[in-house]
């Protein structure tokens, strides 16, 4: 496995998997792609996973091993939530922290469908700050409110910190584990990625704002944060047209840059 040619020569999947699952395992690839283009990787750690449609308790994830721009649609890992390996073309397995993370949110969460984690260097600049993400700018209120933070405990590889980061996370879909980075869920890929994006943009507007000293930071009044929040309602549930148009262009600008190997 010495070039992407190599890894693109794995054989399709795509004729003994159901169309639906198909369909979330091109779009998970193009999540991952996506993340290498915007340089949001931590090299081969951090993971996406997205839930296989049907009544089995199973999700997708990167093989450990592959960059993010070497995922495809065939060489994602299917494992159920109690760590089994379902499905794994290129016999790499995966890593146990993503297991940890992402089994117990699709666990305890049937709602997502999707759950993207990243190390970014300005996620996780705003992971270490005591106040977490602050609001100072338009793209973090859409997210200040509906935040949750999960404190660190170390790499996640032990399962018995799965039950402490379900209940930190509770009900939303915009979790910042401390000292560590980002996480989005979402009903949806494209609706979690549509989330990590602006909370990614928001914590690239927060660390460029506190290099200027933090005695002059202003942050948004009480009343905008409120207003704001209720706004944000337009795509924060996943429902609304704007997640559409914004993976659409996503794919687009993907496929300039890099082409179509994530759909093989």
């Amino acid at each position: 496995m010495s070039s992407l040619a190599t890894l693109h020569s794995t054989p399709s999947v795509r004729e003994r998997v159901s169309p639906e699952e198909w369909e979330v395992r091109v779009k998970l690839a193009a999540a991952y792609q996506l993340a290498a283009l915007f340089r949001w990787t931590d090299h081969i750690y951090t993971h996406f996973s997205a839930r296989v449609p049907g009544p089995d308790e199973h999700f997708l994830i990167n093989a450990f091993g592959l960059l993010f721009d070497e995922i495809t649609a065939s060489n994602l890992v299917k494992v159920d939530v109690d760590g089994t390996i379902i499905d794994d073309p290129l016999n790499l397995g995966i890593n146990q922290a993503g297991y940890v993370i992402h089994s117990a949110i699709h666990r305890a969460r049937p709602d997502l469908q999707a759950v993207l984690h990243t190390h970014t260097r300005d996620g996780a600049a705003v992971s270490a700050q005591r106040g977490g993400l602050l609001p100072l700018s338009q793209h973090a209120l859409g997210y200040y409110s509906r935040v949750k933070y999960h404190d660190y405990e170390g790499v996640a590889l032990d399962l018995d910190e799965q039950e402490r980061l379900v209940a930190d996370m509770g009900d939303s879909n915009i979790f910042i584990l401390r000292n560590h980075g980002l996480l989005t869920g979402g009903i949806s890929v494209e609706h979690a990625f549509r989330e990590l994006h602006g909370l990614e943009r928001a914590c690239n507007i927060q660390i460029a704002a506190q290099a200027g000293g933090n005695a002059d930071l202003l942050h948004a009044p009480a009343e905008a944060i409120e207003k704001v929040r209720q706004q944000s309602a337009r795509f924060s549930d996943g429902k609304g047209p704007g997640i559409k148009l914004h993976w659409d262009a996503l794919i687009r600008q993907l496929e300039r840059a890099s082409g179509h190997s994530y759909k093989h």
